[in-house]
Parts: structure tokens; sequence; C-alpha cells
């Protein structure tokens, strides 16, 4: 009952506000009525026309209340917006943000710069915390007035090496407050200088066999242009050379088809135990013209995954191809198929392993790096591109899975995939 009461006194209030912000059109409409029925003896269309005219005020009571409401909305938002305080507007900003004032006193520190810098608080000298000359270049000039806004990069060495563009600038007119934004770099920065690494590297690759197919066309051209045997010989390292080219942009054009697309389209899965016995098959001469004999200790029962044929073929017979290369001391390579046992989810682990040199162990966490390579002289010898485990890094980042990597000198490595089931 109480509720209802409630109500009806809501409804009274909101009625009697209507009618005190309309009241002037119901009043203009009242004395429009009065006047039409004093006049009415002069035309007897004026009585209708009043009607009408009574008839349309009433009907845009509902609109203008509706205006007034928007209007007394606006207004209570915009008396709202002063009382925020600068902790709150400072708190809403995700990067690092630190007001100081024309003393170069700490005034108030966000939780991104308490949590990134630490030891910031009130009453702090800024100077003191951000002794770097170039921070300290920027706290005086924008304390000196020469302009509104200011910024530097800033490179912060501790725990970790990170790079900011910081902004100093005055907060309002007169208020004697400034402001230092921290804008994290950092990731664009790696992005760049492995772009510029990228280029670099394969230039240096092309130019090689470049070099070498322009030496041997001089001399062909030259001292050996009458010459058959010199000739032959030539043009079969022109064709290796050439060949060396064409195995270098077709895991470049690999390495970015797989980067514009990293995630993997879900619905297919993939039959293991078949991919790897045709992989087997396929590098079967290989394995044969190295001296080794490739053995295999599958698990029974269903094998399969998630994903896409193709890359993981590809997975595999890189795997494979490199065991047979550089394990050609050891005389055999194992492959096994297990079930998974060393993550939260199910999954199947495949390892390929080797009993030829082995990796030295400052070498493992780098080899799935572009270009990187153990023994450079080897791998050229044994037709490397230094591009494959990165490829095979990429393909099983979209497959959810991961490689790990076993070995000791002397004795082998193990190059385990780890691929989940589900």
């Amino acid at each position: 009952m109480s509720d209802m009461n409630g109500q009806r006194q809501n409804w009274g209030r909101r009625a009697l506000k209507r009618l005190r912000a309309n009241g002037w059109l119901l009043a203009s409409a009242a004395l429009a009525v009065i006047a039409a029925f004093a006049f009415a003896n002069l035309s007897p269309f004026i009585a209708p026309l009043a009607i009408i005219a009574l008839v349309v005020a009433v009907a845009a009571l509902p609109r203008q209340t509706e205006l007034a409401a928007t209007e007394s909305a606006i207004s209570s938002q915009a008396g709202f917006l002063p009382q925020l305080s600068a902790e709150n507007l400072a708190a809403a900003v995700t990067d690092p943000l630190i007001v100081f004032d024309h003393t170069a006193t700490v005034v108030h520190a966000n939780a991104a710069a308490v949590s990134i810098f630490g030891g910031i608080a009130a009453g702090m000298s800024l100077p003191l915390k951000f002794r770097a000359p170039e921070m300290q270049a920027l706290i005086d000039g924008i304390l000196a007035g020469g302009a509104s806004s200011q910024a530097i990069d800033y490179l912060d060495k501790l725990p970790v090496e990170r790079v900011y563009r910081v902004t100093a600038s005055a907060i309002g007119h007169g208020t004697g407050l400034y402001v230092l934004v921290f804008k994290d770099q950092s990731e664009a920065r790696r992005i760049d200088r492995m772009r510029a690494d990228f280029i670099a590297n394969a230039s240096h690759e092309m130019r090689t066999p470049l070099a070498s197919i322009s030496g041997f066309i001089e001399t062909l051209r030259g001292p050996a242009r009458n010459d058959p045997a010199a000739r032959e010989q030539f043009l079969q390292i022109m064709q290796n050379q050439a060949g060396r080219m064409a195995r270098l942009i077709d895991d470049l054009l690999s390495l970015s088809r797989l980067e514009m697309k990293p995630f993997l389209r879900s619905g297919a899965r993939v039959d293991l135990r078949n991919v790897i016995e045709n992989v087997i098959d396929s590098l079967a001469p290989l394995a044969k013209d190295s001296g080794l004999a490739i053995e295999r200790n599958f698990a029974d029962g269903a094998l399969e995954v998630p994903g896409d044929r193709d890359e993981l073929y590809q997975v595999f017979e890189n795997l494979l191809e490199n065991a047979c290369k550089y394990g050609q001391s050891g005389e055999r390579v194992i492959v096994s198929i297990a079930p998974g046992n060393k993550g939260p989810e199910p999954g199947i682990d495949v390892t390929i392993r080797d009993f030829g040199p082995g990796i030295a162990e400052e070498h493992i966490p780098r080899v799935t790096e572009r270009f990187y390579r153990v023994d450079v002289e080897t791998s050229r010898s044994q037709k490397g591109t230094g591009l494959g485990l990165s490829i095979v890094k990429h393909i099983l980042t979209r497959h959810n899975g991961r490689l790990s990597i076993e070995s000791e000198l002397g004795k082998g490595a193990a190059f385990t995939v780890h691929l989940p089931t589900n």
C-alpha cells in the first residue's frame, strides 16, 4: 500500500513539474479559447479554430516535457564534470601518468606509474626519481615555459629494458601544474629491429649466391669461354646456387603466408600416423644416401589431432630432413609417436631423435630464430636456408602446439612436437 502511495506521489510531482514547464503553453491556449468564444459572433469559424489550437497545444506537451528532461540531464552532467577529481581522471588513463607542480614535486601518480616505476609518492622530487639527462632536460624545458607540450624518448633499463615516449604538458593556464605521460614503445621498437635484422639477413643470404653466379658468368665469358670441362663445372655450380636462392625464396614466402594468417581454421582432423609414414617414405632416398636407417616407434590406437595436413606434413618433413642431414654420424634416426603426458590437456607427442654430434646448450634457445645457424658452413653445405625451424615454430603456434628440444654434445638431439588432441 505504501508503494502505491509512493508511486502516486511521484506521478503527482512529475505532473506538477510538467505543468510548470509548460504553463506558458497552456495559458496561451486557454486565452485563445476565451478569446474565440468572446468573438464567436463575428465568425462561425473562430470556435472550431480555437478548439484545434487547444488540441495541438496538449499534443505538444509530451515533446516539450521530453526536451525539458533532456536539457535537465545535460545540465546535471555538465555540473558533475567539474566535480571529478584529478585522481579519478588520472586513474582512467592506462599509461603511466605523473602530475607535478612548478617545483618539479610529484603531486599525484596513477596506479600504472606506481606499478611500473615504483616508489613514487606525493611530495617526491621528480628529478631525483628520473635521473636520466633527457628526462632532466624535459622537466626543465616544460617548467621554463618554452612550449605547452614537449616529448622525448626515454630508456628505462630496470627491471627490464623498455623504451617510452614521454610527453610533458602544462595543465590548463596558470594552474602551476604539469603532467608526464609515458607511452610504451618497446614492442614497436622490437618489431622494427626484427624487420631490420630480417632484411639484413635475407639480403646477405641472397647476395652470396648472386655473387657466385655473377663471378662464374664473367669466367665463362672470359678465360673459360673455350673450355668445355670448366664450363660444365661452372654451370653445375651456378645451378646449385640458383636452387639455393629458389629454396630461400620459397621459405620466405612460407613464413609470410603463416604470419598473414596466424590463426588456424578449425574443423579438420589429421591422422598423424599417416602423415609421418608419408614423410618417411618421401625422405627414404635422402636417408639411404646419408647412410641412415629410420626406425619407427608408434603407439597403438587413434593418433588424430585437429589441424592442417599440409602444414603438419611440412613440420615433420623439416625435422626429419634435418635429422638425416645433421645426424649422419649416428647411423639411425628414431621417429616416435606417443600420447602426451607433459601438459594439462590431452595431446600427442611426436619425437624425432638422431644420434649425431648434437647441439651445444647455449644454441638451443635460438635455433628457431630466422637465419640462425649452429654451424654456418655445415648448414650451407647441406643446402639449408636457416628458416626451417622458424617455419616449424610458426606452424605449431597456429596449431596451439609447441616444440621442445633436448640435446647433448656427442649424443645427438631430440626434437619433440607437442600437439593437442582437442
